[in-house]
């Protein structure tokens, strides 16, 4: 489980990415995390794999508050999945997925490349299972498609079995067939392993498909916490300040949102 307990981010200047938010995510939720940009969507994220320390409050995960002291054995247990992969362009498929490992693999190992048979075989096994095929082992990044390159982004981040899987917009720059494809992907991994997701989102549509539950912020608090079906006109006026009528069509959601 993760634990937001009045979590607050505020810089030197006064103003505030995170304002008290607290909120309880189960193990193996899918739980997208909508709002307008500036929200605060990718520093609640962050929190949780210690890339943003709260100026106050808590994040936990299983019990753990997470800080420089609890960090070395959290990490292992946490993948991120990245708006822009973060993907090392000139090094093959191969290398990008077991890189996951990292985290439980020695230094002098890893500079070696000497990475321990199981982790090998499962970097083959992952790589199959988001749908590429063993000619893309070898092959370099940089000669991938976008949805490819996700897709070793996915995979990277399932490397050890993590119970927490932070995805910060993770097809914004993808197209929506793609996109869909991607979160499906996504789906079933976190399925299979029995992961918790924190995926952050612009599109309505995709959260409305893909989630669990629904959690939305403004201003750095939460404007909507529910399940997918509750988020009508007026949740989204709360949201993202429009003016209420008949619930959109996901398509009509979506374009909604491309437009502010």
């Amino acid at each position: 489980m993760i634990i937001f307990d009045r979590v607050e981010m505020a810089y030197p200047d006064g103003s505030r990415a995170l304002d008290g938010v607290s909120l309880r995510i189960p193990r193996g939720q899918f739980c997208v995390i909508l709002g307008p940009s500036g929200a605060g969507k990718s520093t609640l994220l962050r929190t949780v794999n210690g890339l943003a320390a709260p100026t106050g409050g808590r994040t936990l995960v299983d019990g753990v508050e997470v800080s420089a002291r609890t960090l070395p054995r959290l990490r292992p247990r946490i993948g991120m999945i990245h708006q822009q992969f973060n993907l090392a362009l000139r090094a093959s498929v191969a290398a990008n997925v077991i890189s996951g490992a990292l985290p439980a693999v020695s230094t002098w190992r890893a500079l070696a490349g000497f990475f321990p048979p199981r982790l090998r075989r499962r970097a083959c096994e992952l790589t199959e299972a988001v749908g590429l095929a063993p000619e893309h082992l070898r092959r370099r990044v940089n000669a991938l498609s976008g949805g490819q390159q996700q897709r070793v982004g996915i995979a990277r981040a399932f490397m050890l079995e993590p119970d927490v899987v932070l995805a910060d917009e993770p097809v914004a720059s993808l197209d929506p067939r793609t996109s869909r494809d991607v979160l499906e992907l996504l789906r079933a991994q976190s399925r299979a392993s029995g992961a918790t997701v924190l995926c952050s989102l612009h599109q309505i549509d995709l959260a409305r498909a893909f989630a669990d539950r629904i959690v939305a912020l403004r201003n750095g608090g939460v404007a909507f916490d529910g399940a997918p079906d509750a988020l009508d006109p007026a949740a989204l006026a709360r949201i993202y300040g429009v003016a209420t009528g008949p619930a959109p069509a996901p398509e009509g959601a979506a374009r909604l949102e491309a437009a502010r």
